[in-house]
């Protein structure tokens, strides 16, 4: 078997080799893509089993297919955990591909999870919706700020027949003409797009069944849900939900020694989309829940508003976990979920004798 630990980089990668069989060793840098792709289908004809890896890293899909394609396995790893298993301060591409290849070798490398292609392909389409509602939202202040500068406030009847019949008739400059002009174009362009990605995205989530439990839950629409059921993919790989915050990034940093505990912001760490998905669907959680609105006011005049949706968040990621590895739909995270700090329920437990 050939195991190699290659160091990727956008323009090339630096290998480290070295033949289980024979004990062959070496070290080798390929330019992508040509070179890369001749190195790897000459070891594939030689017939001998080959694993390679690397740090999870972006810019890489052409040689994931490759080596799919080639039938090699690749394991991607933690960039943090490797770099914090490298002791020597001397930092090269060359002492990085030794440094993997060390780590498969002596089976301490930091595999991760990785995400089907499918799974990928369908978070494309979350990104991309994403991206078109912040063009359109960039667009839509800027109109505003030109019926500002006209003395028009109306908000959101700008957008209605009579709100754009009144933007379009102000009299303007010959330039500031044309940037009305050309931003109403885009507008126009970005909505059927929008709503176009938007009713795919329906679609998907009506064909996923994890996707239509988490839909019960208030707040949470099909965004939202099949945003979730993607990025966490399995959830038996988490222990509970705590770990489930920590890999969204939703925890606070913390820098503590000895008898001082120093708690910083959150770690930011998980993926940006659903962070802000769920920061987004626990405050309509909060003013739909009565406890979630008692608990979300209270945070609020305890540590102010931002710390108070960031927790509330946390707490939507953590019962949308449980809702998805058990299978229930909100009623029944209502009847037999835990019931902390209810009346009657001292110790959290609900008794149930139906």
């Amino acid at each position: 078997m050939i195991i190699i630990g290659c160091d990727y980089h956008p323009g090339f990668q630096e290998i480290a080799f070295v033949d289980t069989e024979t004990g062959d060793c070496g070290e080798q840098q390929l330019k992508h893509c040509e070179g890369a792709q001749e190195f790897y289908r000459a070891l594939v004809a030689q017939g001998k089993k080959v694993r390679v890896g690397m740090e999870a890293s972006g810019h890489a899909r052409w040689f994931e297919r490759l080596l799919a394609e080639l039938n090699i396995e690749l394991w991607r790893g933690d960039a943090a955990v490797i770099r914090a298993k490298r002791g020597r301060k001397k930092k090269t591409d060359r002492e990085d591909a030794r440094h993997i290849l060390n780590l498969l070798l002596t089976g301490d490398f930091p595999k991760i999870w990785v995400p089907s292609w499918e799974n990928r392909d369908l978070r494309q389409l979350l990104w991309h919706r994403h991206r078109m509602v912040q063009a359109r939202t960039r667009v839509m202040n800027q109109l505003q700020a030109v019926a500002l500068n006209e003395g028009l406030r109306c908000k959101k009847k700008l957008w209605r027949t009579h709100g754009r019949e009144q933007l379009e008739a102000f009299r303007l400059a010959p330039w500031a003409s044309r940037r009305r002009k050309d931003l109403l174009e885009i507008l126009d362009r970005l909505n059927p797009t929008i709503a176009e990605l938007t009713q795919a995205i329906e679609q998907e989530a009506e064909k996923c069944p994890q996707a239509l439990c988490l839909r019960t839950h208030p707040g949470v629409g099909a965004l939202t849900a099949l945003a979730f059921v993607l990025i966490i993919g399995e959830a038996e790989r988490f222990q509970c939900g705590k770990q489930v915050g920590c890999y969204l990034g939703l925890v606070p940093l913390e820098d503590s020694s000895g008898d001082k505990r120093r708690l910083g912001h959150i770690t930011k760490q998980g993926n940006t989309l659903l962070r802000f998905l769920l920061v987004e669907a626990a405050q309509v959680s909060s003013r739909t829940i009565p406890e979630w609105r008692s608990q979300y006011i209270h945070l609020t005049m305890r540590r102010g508003r931002k710390i108070a949706k960031v927790a509330m968040a946390r707490k939507l990621a953590m019962r949308l976990f449980w809702m998805m590895r058990k299978g229930w739909n909100y009623q029944q995270v209502i009847k037999f979920g835990s019931h902390v700090e209810q009346p009657g329920n001292r110790h959290g437990v609900q008794s149930n004798t139906e």
